[in-house]
């Protein structure tokens, strides 16, 4: 089994050109620590080796739980020794951090829990140098001192930049990048916008874009000579200069209720983007600039609604839409093609460690797949324990030996290590 690959004016308010990237504990330090969502290159792809390649009856050993995360599909971020989660407790968000014993080290509230269809805690701290940022459903965007949970700054990015949550209220995973933070509150104040990430202040913000957010979390790429910000809005996908805010280019991106939530990828000179509900997923090859994209490809397979897409070795593994009852699906990404699709699997959320994909389907399923574009060969599964009916969306973590699977309220760790590989 092959390693995985590891991808990942126009009316502008420009108040200052960002500086270049410093050292800011979310580079390529994945073997230290998983600082976001989807750890440190966003792809949801761990450095893990020596794991179990099978799974005994009932599952890997649970090595604890903790049944007070509060009400959410928030997943787990790890820095410094400490586990950051969000969740709803009654009226109010807070933003948790635990230690790797599963005990809490402390909560502070970050504004009011959503009430709106599909209540609960979305989106997953993102930690850079001793600091943690949330930004909760409404747009209350704040830092925390990771290690005492005191609030730092926090502003309101409806107030500032116009922000709106849609039908399912905001739900982006921030990104750091050097001294900035860059997130798309999606206003007409500041569409995209970069923040000084040691007091919140704005450094610049992109006016001219007209579209919404959507519920998607931005990645970062270097293409070329370009540096930029990639993101998918309500009906386009679109990338921003780092530096300024300056809109490179935009694509069409259409999805039924604007339910565009899945984040970007890069691959190869390429970007990947995929939506729910019959819409697919496309290839976008980027000019040889960075100032324009062609659709290279669209697959109507791999229309994926928020559970992720793991690249490996060229060929891209995402869950299709349960109303289409497909299941895992196995796409070659040179052609768009189908490999293969197992909808036995169900509706999935995916993460990689070590040869093999980590299927968490919306019943609570976990399965354990290898990562073979010729074949669905599954290597163990089990359903976790839960106390509610509802969905399971949360995305599993594999870091450190272990796998992290969030339920609403709980948050349950596995030991997936094989003792007898080194």
């Amino acid at each position: 089994m092959k390693r995985a690959s590891i991808a990942v004016a126009f009316g502008l308010t420009a108040l200052a050109p960002l500086s270049a990237r410093a050292d800011d504990g979310v580079a390529p330090v994945a073997a230290k620590s998983w600082p976001q969502f989807h750890g440190s290159r966003r792809d949801n792809i761990s450095p893990d080796t020596g794991l179990l390649t099978t799974w005994p009856k009932g599952g890997p050993k649970l090595i604890w739980r903790f049944s007070e995360c509060g009400g959410g599909y928030s997943t787990v971020s790890i820095a410094g020794g400490l586990i950051f989660t969000s969740g709803d407790f009654g009226r109010r968000q807070r933003v948790l951090a635990l230690d790797l014993a599963g005990k809490l080290v402390w909560q502070s509230p970050n504004g009011d829990a959503w009430k709106g269809p599909y209540p609960g805690a979305r989106t997953t701290p993102t930690y850079s140098e001793g600091v943690v940022y949330q930004m909760n459903p409404t747009g209350r965007l704040a830092a925390f001192e990771a290690n005492s949970g005191k609030e730092v700054w926090t502003v309101d990015l409806a107030k500032a930049y116009g922000a709106r949550p849609a039908r399912w209220a905001l739900a982006e995973n921030v990104i750091i990048d050097g001294k900035a933070l860059l997130c798309v509150p999606g206003g007409p104040r500041g569409r995209v916008v970069a923040l000084d990430k040691a007091t919140g202040k704005c450094l610049w913000a992109n006016t001219g874009i007209t579209q919404p957010a959507a519920y998607s979390s931005p990645l970062i790429i270097e293409h070329g000579a370009s540096r930029q910000l990639v993101v998918i809005l309500q009906k386009s996908v679109v990338g921003v200069e780092v530096a300024t805010g300056k809109l490179l280019w935009t694509h069409p991106h259409t999805t039924k209720h604007d339910q565009n939530v899945m984040m970007p990828m890069y691959v190869d000179g390429s970007v990947y983007v995929s939506s729910g509900h019959g819409t697919g997923g496309r290839a976008l090859k980027l000019s040889d600039d960075g100032t324009s994209v062609k659709e290279v490809w669209l697959s109507k397979d791999q229309d994926n609604c928020h559970g992720g897409v793991i690249h490996v070795d060229g060929y891209l593994y995402a869950s299709g839409c349960r109303l289409y009852r497909k299941g895992l699906v196995c796409i070659d990404f040179a052609t768009g093609k189908t490999a293969w699709n197992e909808p036995k699997l169900g509706k999935v959320s995916l993460a990689y460690a070590d040869g093999m994909l980590y299927c968490f389907s919306d019943k609570g399923k976990m399965s354990l797949v290898e990562a073979d574009y010729k074949a669905c060969k599954t290597a163990g599964s089990f359903t976790i324990p839960r106390d509610r009916k509802g969905l399971c969306l949360s995305h599993p973590v594999i870091f450190g030996g272990r796998m992290y699977v969030r339920d609403w309220n709980n948050l349950l760790v596995y030991d997936v290590k094989d003792p007898s590989r080194k």
